[in-house]
């Protein structure tokens, strides 16, 4: 079986790695642009929004004056600042590799229908750098154009270090190129909200949409669209922790592991989530690494995704990773080896799921378990997979372990060539 091993650019231009973070993160609404009931950000006790007391302060269509008023806002410990209308604030210089002043204290900039750029002829630099102590907040804005160097490598629209905060909220992060974290480079804190992360590109390492070593959370937003040359496409958790709640990652590529998601290490959740569309070598959807976990997709839907040259079209696992899927559906999904919609090596359980549709190319049209690997299904269906050599169900390599639990109402059935390989209490 070809192997799964990640790619040594995981380790992305020495980025910090933060220290153990409570990886428990949910989002309390499934309807698309409406605010999570259970959040009581910017609430008061009667969950009745709460306004910035902080008095704004507009700030006219140049960038001289957004850098002015930015500079001002440091050293005043914050402010509000509201831009300009329909307005291109076009950056033409750099601030210590941003187009802006660093922020070091809490900022919010409010925009409509507002785009922050670097000019087309100007010197290479990202837009926003979030330093220690900075906690920038995004209003309906487009931060779009930046790109990094390799003497300053991370996050081509917005970089985010050790100790910072950013909340981006109802804004669109696109265009932007970096070494690693085309879009969104997090070694903080990072929250992404009501968002779209596409079309921005990690051109030598991973995460073409967001990367991140720090706390990430992401709901109900759209990473699509991006690329990345290794690992995570749209997103590469390399360390940290993650939450992924009402959202999609569609139509993101990657070169390696991960067209959608990557994690190794790091440890999440995804709930309430479209993985579609998206292609790598391995692991076409998503794929979860050595040194990580545990992680959990939860009511999940991993749908045509490819893995171009290798297993796991929906999903690929490495060996000694935890992951848990519970009330999901993997279809449609293709490999040209292994593992049509699962090539797992590592320790899976799949709670009241649906894996159906896929196709490999060799063994396991539905799921592929390794030789290192322990696969356990409770009430799923595994059904009208395909692979072109055997186990269009399930291919169970000769020392792995695979537990149907049929008492559950585990049912393998509608596979072609036939269901199972080395599965005991499977109809072949």
């Amino acid at each position: 079986m070809t192997g799964l091993a990640l790619t040594t650019t995981l380790g992305i231009g020495g980025a910090p790695a933060i220290g153990a973070v409570d990886g428990t993160l949910t989002a309390a609404d499934d309807r698309r642009g409406k605010p999570d009931r259970a959040s009581t950000d910017n609430k008061d006790h009667e969950g009745k929004a709460k306004k910035d007391k902080r008095r704004s302060t507009p700030v006219p269509c140049s960038a001289d004056a957004l850098i002015a008023a930015i500079t001002l806002a440091n050293a005043r410990g914050g402010a509000v600042l509201d831009l300009a209308k329909d307005c291109t604030y076009l950056l033409t210089a750099a601030q210590n590799g941003a187009g802006l002043p660093a922020i070091t204290s809490p900022v919010t900039l409010n925009g409509k229908n507002t785009t922050i750029t670097r000019a087309a002829a100007a010197p290479l630099f990202r837009i926003i750098t979030v330093d220690i102590g900075g906690n920038l907040t995004l209003n309906h804005l487009k931060v779009t154009g930046g790109q990094t160097t390799p003497a300053d490598p991370g996050g081509g629209g917005i970089l985010v270090n050790t100790g910072g905060t950013a909340t981006i909220n109802h804004n669109t992060i696109t265009g932007n190129i970096a070494i690693f974290g085309g879009g969104i480079s997090n070694n903080g804190t990072t929250t992404v909200k009501h968002s779209t992360i596409s079309h921005n590109t990690a051109t030598l390492s991973a995460g073409g949409g967001i990367q991140s070593t720090g706390l990430l959370k992401v709901t109900h937003s759209q990473v699509d669209a991006n690329n990345s040359r290794t690992s995570g496409g749209g997103i590469a958790v390399v360390g940290g922790t993650f939450g992924i709640a009402h959202s999609t990652i569609t139509a993101n590529q990657s070169a390696q592991d991960g067209g959608g998601l990557v994690a190794s290490p790091g440890a999440g959740t995804v709930t309430d989530t479209r993985i579609m569309q998206n292609t790598a070598r391995f692991g076409g959807g998503a794929f979860f690494g050595v040194g990580g976990g545990p992680f959990t997709l939860r009511n999940v839907t991993v749908a045509g995704n490819a893995a171009t040259d290798g297993g796991g079209g929906g999903l690929g696992v490495n060996p000694n990773t935890p992951l848990v899927i519970e009330d999901s559906t993997i279809k449609n999904n293709t490999a040209i080896f292994g593992g049509g919609g699962i090539l797992q090596q590592g320790n899976t359980v799949l709670r009241r799921t649906e894996v159906t549709g896929n196709q490999a190319g060799s063994e396991g049209g539905g799921i592929d378990n390794d030789a290192a690997g322990t696969l356990t299904l409770f009430s799923t269906k595994v059904v009208k997979n395909t692979a072109v050599t055997d186990g269009g169900g399930i291919f169970n390599v000769v020392g792995g372990t695979v537990e149907l639990n049929t008492a559950t109402g585990t049912t393998v059935a509608k596979n072609r060539p036939n269901n199972c390989v080395n599965v005991t209490g499977c109809p072949g």
